[in-house]
């Protein structure tokens, strides 16, 4: 079986609070068991958040435009 999320990285981190629907929670947890089972290493569903946050946010493709027309634009500027 071939997990979206792969083994995670050690990553430098910064606590930030969540509040998630019970049901989001256990699926979570769902992943985070399976997760540990493929890869062979313990690890919860809070330790799965930032992992999975960073793949959403980095496939955003209107995401990725937006930020760079906003940083095309702030080169203009400083150009300028």
């Amino acid at each position: 079986m071939k997990l979206r999320l792969g083994p995670l990285p050690k990553t430098d981190t910064v606590k930030v609070t969540v509040a998630l629907t019970v049901a989001l929670k256990d699926r979570l947890d769902r992943y985070a068991e399976l997760h540990s089972q493929t890869w062979k290493e313990p690890v919860d569903s809070a330790m799965l958040i930032p992992h999975i946050l960073e793949q959403f946010v980095s496939r955003d493709k209107a995401f990725k435009t937006a930020t760079r027309a906003a940083h095309k634009k702030a080169e203009s500027a400083a150009e300028s």
